[in-house]
């Protein structure tokens, strides 16, 4: 088995997210099987370490496949990037254990969602930070993430509302800062829920504003119910930073 790491922008118009879909060849993981099966003449099926959605970027997305014959991965990455489309890069090509699976075998991951915190406007940030023009309170949001810690039910953060599987993960750091009109969150946990992120950071944005009290998400939590959480923030400002093995 042989791991490549990929890194690059989802954002691209023609991309519909990660997963492969019957109706488009436009998601990033059907651009890079054919990229790599002009690059290795071999066509082979790639897990990643998680499924991101349309629109949002992964600085760091890990990739692993199988392959019945030899590969020599210096030639084969150099003929991947040459085959893969500009806003798609592949930084290493390396073989990988028998038994590691870039999901499975994964231990934690780092996301970052921006905010450009002003009237003013971004123009050549637009496509990877959310434009989010209200006041923000940071202190105040910085005590509601205190109650998103540790190992929790975040049912009332998830957006498959047919979720069958446990909705349990652990977050053990959530990190918000301001840079002048930027406003970074920094999330790290074992995994993360489908659209848990920016769930996450629409209800954060909400106490920020003050529209909820800080003690409120507590609530929001016991209540495991996605109607109590904020909005889905937009994909345009996230970002797969780094995953942990």
């Amino acid at each position: 088995e042989i791991g490549v790491r990929l890194v690059g922008s989802e954002m691209c118009i023609r991309d519909r997210g990660w997963q492969r879909q019957g109706n488009t060849a436009n998601t990033i993981q059907a651009r890079v099987e054919d990229a790599l099966e002009r690059a290795a003449g071999e066509r082979a099926e790639i897990a990643a370490s998680g499924r991101t959605d349309a629109g949002v970027h992964a600085k760091c997305q890990v990739c692993s496949f199988k392959t019945a014959k030899e590969l020599d991965c210096e030639k084969t990455l150099a003929a991947l990037r040459e085959h893969l489309p500009e806003d798609i890069g592949a930084l290493s090509l390396e073989r990988a254990g028998e038994r590691f699976h870039a999901r499975l075998s994964c231990r934690g991951k780092t996301y970052v969602y921006r905010v450009w915190n002003s009237a003013a406007p971004n123009v050549f940030e637009r496509r990877y930070m959310y434009r989010y023009s209200a006041p923000l309170d940071i202190e105040r949001m910085r005590r509601a993430a205190a109650y998103l810690l540790g190992e929790q039910d975040f049912a009332s953060f998830c957006g498959n509302p047919r979720m069958k599987k446990s909705t349990v993960r652990m977050v053990d750091h959530i990190g918000i800062e301001q840079r002048r009109d930027r406003v970074i969150f920094t999330f790290h946990g074992t995994g993360f829920l489908q659209n848990m992120v920016r769930i996450l950071v629409g209800t954060l944005l909400e106490v920020g504003r003050g529209y909820w009290e800080p003690e409120y998400v507590q609530e929001i939590l016991l209540a495991k119910d996605r109607k109590r959480a904020g909005p889905t923030a937009p994909p345009e400002g996230l970002c797969l930073m780094k995953v942990d093995y």
